[in-house]
């Protein structure tokens, strides 16, 4: 039985001899393999598909790599790795902020890539994500406070009874930060324990994906709780007692 069997790559790239190559080298580990070459057909393909992790590149005719994500992220929760020019911080930080999982500069490895695109799948998977000595507010994996509900289980965010669309990481980042109120964690710590120890991005990441949880939370008041910057040190969920 071929361990990724049941796992679809859809890898976007109008390079056809790198999407030949990937191919080739993703269906030697036992993926799904499939090919887009317009960013404009990227959206439709996903919803036919629904694969499990999407390799973007950011040079595409018909639409962007980063308009491809902003649309992505309308419609969908997929994991995306993007392939960016070697040495483009603003690139890659541009990408995070639209919801890009990892990215991977060209030119690159094919074996580096699938070993980063099988992180992520472990990474957006839940059960990965959190040990079972996790503290919890209450049982069944649900996590309350005034007008806030979060449930690990439905990976489902209820903010004053509206249900809130987050992608998996950012419910897994603030049910973690959620469940050790008032306890400040370090970006490394943060990566650690969301992204994993085989994560190969950098503590730019978490800034990031805070920056996106505050601007979804922020569209209500809630004096009672705040996700806090600890300059010099990191985050946390301060709860007013």
């Amino acid at each position: 039985m071929r361990i990724n069997a049941d796992k679809t790559v859809l890898i976007v790239d109008d390079d056809p001899h790198i999407s030949e190559l990937l191919k080739l080298y993703f269906e030697n580990e036992g993926f799904r393999v499939d090919a887009c070459f317009r960013g404009d057909e990227v959206v439709d393909r996903v919803q036919q598909l629904n694969p499990d992790v999407v390799i973007l590149d950011l040079m595409l005719p018909g639409m962007s790599g980063f308009d491809v994500m902003r649309e992505l992220r309308r419609h969908s929760a997929v994991p995306v790795i993007m392939l960016t020019a070697r040495g483009d911080t603003l690139d890659k930080i541009v990408g995070l902020e639209l919801g890009a999982d990892d990215y991977i500069a060209k030119p690159f490895e094919p074996k580096e890539l699938i070993a980063r695109v099988k992180a992520v799948l472990r990474r957006s998977s839940p059960s990965s994500v959190f040990s079972a000595n996790d503290s919890q507010q209450s049982g069944d994996d649900v996590i309350a406070y005034p007008d806030l509900e979060i449930n690990r289980t439905q990976y489902l965010v209820r903010l004053q009874g509206e249900e809130l669309s987050l992608p998996p990481k950012e419910l897994e980042l603030l049910y973690f930060l959620a469940s050790h109120p008032n306890r400040v964690f370090t970006r490394s710590q943060i990566l650690e324990n969301i992204w994993g120890f085989d994560y190969y991005g950098e503590p730019r990441t978490v800034d990031v994906h805070i920056k996106r949880l505050r601007e979804k939370l922020d569209v209500v008041d809630h004096p009672e709780w705040n996700i806090k910057t600890i300059w010099s040190v990191g985050y946390k969920f301060e709860v007013k007692t």
